[in-house]
């Protein structure tokens, strides 16, 4: 039985980026770097992942460090959204 006083957890993915292009009009592509190790040889390797991110008030600028969350598909590349800007670029 579930009680309707408590709010839902929210299992949605959580990545910190670096903004890499603020061209399109409320988007932003964010580069993601994860760290990973090599399968075969423990090699801890870097891969970095575009993310488009919705930016509704076009307020991102390249350089900038955000927080982006997962989100429902808003266009037929962009499934995350701002949830805060941790750094501005000098």
């Amino acid at each position: 039985m579930s009680d309707t006083t408590t709010p839902r957890e929210n299992h949605r993915k959580v990545r910190d980026g670096l903004v890499t292009s603020n061209a399109m009009d409320k988007t932003a592509v964010v580069a993601v770097t994860d760290r990973v190790r090599h399968p075969r040889y423990s090699k801890t390797m870097q891969r970095t992942t575009k993310l488009f991110v919705h930016d509704e008030d076009n307020d991102l600028n390249v350089g900038d460090r955000v927080r982006v969350q997962e989100t429902r598909p808003l266009s037929k590349n962009k499934r995350w959204r701002v949830v805060e800007v941790l750094e501005r670029a000098k």
